[in-house]
């Protein structure tokens, strides 16, 4: 369930970000067309959301091992896969809703661009800190754990 919940829910906000960044994108691209490779940066930063959901997946793919799996690593993974993949989530609505208005403005208004960028900075660092909580969760959990579970079977 870990592997799937960071999978999942970072997948979902990549792909909210990306498609709601990507609709601000072509309503710019009409009044702008000479801005759109600058515009493309939101639906980048949206993007690397579903690869931290990857890097957690494989992680925790990596760290089970049927024979020895106990409770407490399985809850420590799915904590992992959740913090990891809710971030991610988050940060995806974040930078999809600060993509679509701020390319939009940024054609209006160029000087708008760093103010842009900085907001969708703090937004992809909301992803990066459940990342790394994850990350470290995950890579715990299994000496944190001898001995306060049994094993399954």
């Amino acid at each position: 369930m870990g592997v799937t919940s960071a999978l999942v829910f970072a997948n979902l906000g990549a792909a909210y970000g990306t498609a709601k960044s990507g609709v601000g994108i072509a309503s710019m691209g009409v009044m702008r067309p000479d801005m759109i490779m600058k515009s493309i940066i939101p639906v980048v930063m949206a993007g690397v959301l579903g690869i931290y959901g990857l890097i957690t997946a494989v992680i925790i793919n990596g760290k089970m091992d049927a024979a020895n799996y106990s409770a407490y690593s399985g809850y420590a993974h799915l904590g992992a896969g959740l913090t990891v993949g809710m971030s991610s989530l988050a940060a995806g609505l974040a930078i999809g809703i600060v993509g679509d208005a701020g390319v939009r403005a940024n054609a209006q208004q160029p000087r708008l661009f760093v103010g842009m960028i900085l907001i969708l900075i703090f937004a992809e660092a909301l992803g990066l800190y459940g990342l790394i909580v994850g990350l470290v969760v995950a890579s715990t959990a299994e000496g944190k754990g001898k001995g306060l579970c049994k094993p399954y079977a």
